[in-house]
């Protein structure tokens, strides 16, 4: 690691501790040239996949438009934002266990559905609505008696 000081190439580890919270490594360094000490850390990577849209152009995974589709879904109905963090942590989690460097976004489209589904009903049937394009009241009872019949998980 090069020194920020004098940007001598070779660093010395004096010390190293995992983050309570066990994500990190800290580590303390000293320079062998100048003798500045200073800290870095030392975090895992993790690459989500891209997102395959229906019209083939490839995008970035934003867990920010994630979070903002169940909050637009969820308007309204009482489920804390704690679960709807705790729901977004479970599908990026899915993402990047699938081990895909590219995902299609209707595998996103059906996480984010069987996540409603659990927080929701209602919610859950507002988002099918829009993601399957529903085009009549049919399409609506249908997705109702699917919910009706299914178990919560």
């Amino acid at each position: 690691m090069k020194c920020p000081f004098c940007n001598h190439p070779d660093t010395q580890v004096i010390d190293s501790r995992v983050s309570e919270e066990g994500d990190t490594i800290r580590r303390r360094r000293r320079c062998a040239t100048c003798e500045r000490r200073f800290t870095t850390y030392e975090r895992a990577e993790l690459v989500m996949p891209a997102v395959v849209k229906r019209n083939g152009t490839r995008v970035e995974f934003d867990p920010s438009k994630l979070r903002a589709s169940l909050k637009l879904a969820l308007r309204k109905r009482p489920v804390s934002t704690e679960e709807v963090d705790a729901a977004v942590a479970r599908i990026e989690e899915s993402l990047l266990v699938s081990g895909k460097r590219e995902v299609d976004s209707g595998y996103v489209g059906e996480l984010v559905m069987n996540e409603l589904r659990k927080l929701d009903q209602v919610a859950y049937v507002r988002f099918a609505s829009v993601y399957k394009s529903f085009e009549n009241i049919d399409e609506f009872v249908k997705a109702i008696d699917e919910i009706q019949i299914a178990p919560r998980t």
